[in-house]
């Protein structure tokens, strides 16, 4: 089959590999229709390449028809139309009983101290190849897909399998009050999401922070008050003008690492070039590496008693930070890995209508053989770049 491998910093390419096949009696073999870029991919070919191998297939938003399936698998059949999750839960441990599905006891990576295991997402989380290809190996069969009804097109339902559970957990880590106010720094797929879901679910005053014209524009035509800026002070500024002086009673954090702004963290990331993955890989598990810009932003424009929501990727082991401006405000800090199937149930109703948009949530469908291109324009936001879905 076809699939997207990686080969080393900004170097993806589509290569010829094996087809998976069946392995356990629960497994299922899923023909893929559709499979997103996630910002988090392109971590993979930056800052977290010393964690990846030569081949290794990526992508971890697919969906598409159950081909295959395993001798126990009962819920589903060939000829279904599934969503796969991005993390790989076994649906029944406690962890799993307790809606913490990224924490999944079957699959955690322990060796690696790491949670549960993820398609197409390094060495940290097992390894395993990921769904941008033709054919992907789905274990759990009985408990992991989601069986989505045949209709509408892939764009109704691919995003239950990262964006929506993921910007979803953002919002309701909030903490929103009813009518409150929330403000999203960066407005990619997650950060725009999380826009939409936080109006849906109440919240009185939505701000969105970005500085590329085109995510600005997709926000404010929604009815997001939008900072086109990313100065942390101007920011700060325009969102205390909006709420009496006192900030947002929420801000989520859909940027992470990406962020601009630490000079020494910068440095630590561009380390990952030129230095060797063995070494660069134990010099990451101990320091910290990450830009923490959008973080401190985050910190600064709260309101005092607020709560902060991280679902912007972080991947430094000893990032500093503020604490004691953190404990003087009393900010509340949540976050982690979506637990997908934790609110498959709230969100999967909803999507029975065009629910957040999603119909038209895609800036591009790209043929999987595009698949180096559209990587490099999604990185640098060209094209008008916002959400790519690839085909194979």
């Amino acid at each position: 089959m076809r699939a997207v491998t990686w080969h080393g910093r900004a170097d993806v390419r589509v290569d010829t590999v094996p087809d998976p096949t069946i392995q356990e009696p629960t497994d299922v073999i899923v023909q893929i229709t559709s499979s997103g870029i996630c910002g988090s991919d392109l971590h993979l070919i930056e800052v977290m390449a010393p964690f990846m191998t030569v081949g290794d297939v990526m992508g971890h938003e697919p969906m598409g028809i159950v081909r295959e399936v395993g001798s126990e698998v009962t819920a589903v059949r060939p000829g279904d139309r599934v969503v796969v999750p991005f993390n790989i839960s076994c649906g029944t441990c406690w962890m799993c009983n307790q809606g913490l599905h990224s924490q999944c006891e079957t699959t955690q990576n322990r060796e690696q101290g790491m949670g549960a295991s993820l398609f197409g997402y390094t060495k940290l989380y097992g390894q395993v190849p990921g769904g941008q290809a033709e054919y992907l190996r789905v274990p759990f069969g009985n408990t992991l897909p989601i069986k989505v009804p045949e209709g509408p097109a892939d764009d109704r339902f691919v995003y239950l399998s990262d964006v929506l559970p993921t910007a979803w957990q953002a919002v309701q880590y909030a903490g929103i009050p009813k009518g409150g106010s929330v403000l999203v720094l960066g407005l990619g797929p997650i950060g725009d999401m999380s826009t939409r879901i936080a109006q849906h679910l109440g919240a009185g005053q939505v701000f969105g922070v970005d500085d590329v014209p085109e995510r600005v524009e997709r926000a404010r035509v929604r009815g997001v008050t939008t900072i086109p800026t990313t100065k942390k002070d101007e920011v700060v500024a325009a969102v205390r003008d909006a709420t009496d002086g006192r900030g947002p009673d929420a801000v989520i954090d859909a940027v992470g690492m990406e962020a601009h702004g630490s000079p020494l963290a910068t440095l630590a990331q561009k380390a990952t070039a030129v230095v060797p993955d063995a070494i660069m890989e134990k010099v990451m598990q101990v320091v910290g590496v990450d830009r923490l810009a959008a973080l401190n932003t985050a910190i600064e424009a709260v309101r005092r008693g607020g709560t902060i929501s991280l679902s912007g990727v972080y991947g430094g082991a000893t990032d500093p930070l503020p604490l004691m401006r953190m404990f003087d405000k009393q900010v509340q800090l949540r976050m982690g890995q979506a637990n997908v199937w934790r609110w498959v149930p709230d969100i999967l109703p909803l999507l029975e209508q065009d629910f957040l948009g999603v119909d038209e949530f895609a800036t591009h469908h790209v043929p999987l053989e595009q698949a180096p291109q559209a990587y490099m324009n999604f990185r640098e936001k060209k094209d008008g770049a916002v959400k790519v879905l690839l085909t194979p």
